[in-house]
């Protein structure tokens, strides 16, 4: 059962990303702040959730959020930057983005860069802990699928519509075949090394 909260009376924003270990397409994060009463049986790691479910939460949580924002960053930022780094900024341009400013962030993982005058606690698996965590994996994950199947009609040969970027054996073998796209990252390993 995931927790509707860390600490009862602060506003927590829950941020979790989505897309980090794609080859192509950027990192998709979202921040989210609920409601301390809001509860919903699907809701969990967006991992954990079928697509259609995802998309049956998405709608729920935006109507019933105290606030949420998306933040991305792209191919060319993240291979700047690095895809740590990029995951990092993501969330901060979603922070940036809340119509309601939190006191507390609650982030996915064991590691972030703080954000200006805001405290946050970083947990391990936390979108499958903490309710707002979750809801931030459910956006990030739907918006960000949104995006490669929409990329995958000018890039057919990638089948994004299907692996969303995620380093399938067919998107590999695509790679071999077409070479890259303007989408893909360049710094990471595309295609494994030849024995």
């Amino acid at each position: 059962m995931l927790l509707p909260y860390l600490e009862k009376n602060r506003i927590e924003a829950g941020c979790d990303e989505a897309g980090r270990g794609c080859l192509a397409g950027p990192v998709y994060a979202a921040a989210v702040i609920l409601p301390t009463n809001f509860r919903n049986e699907l809701l969990n790691d967006s991992k954990q959730v079928s697509e259609k479910n995802r998309y049956k939460l998405r709608p729920i949580i935006e109507n019933e959020a105290l606030a949420w924002a998306v933040g991305i960053v792209s191919a060319e930022e993240i291979d700047a930057i690095n895809i740590l780094n990029a995951s990092f900024l993501a969330m901060h341009r979603a922070i940036a983005q809340l119509s309601l400013q939190p006191d507390h962030l609650l982030i996915d993982g064991n590691r972030f860069n703080s954000y200006p005058n805001i405290a946050h606690t970083a947990i391990i698996k936390g979108d499958g802990k903490i309710m707002s965590i979750a809801a931030a994996s459910i956006l990030a994950k739907t918006y960000r699928d949104d995006y490669m199947k929409k990329i995958s009609i000018e890039f057919p040969a990638y089948a994004w519509q299907k692996n969303k970027g995620y380093p399938t054996k067919a998107h590999r073998e695509a790679i071999r075949q077409t070479g890259i796209s303007p989408y893909h990252r360049k710094s990471f390993t595309l295609l494994p090394k030849q024995k």
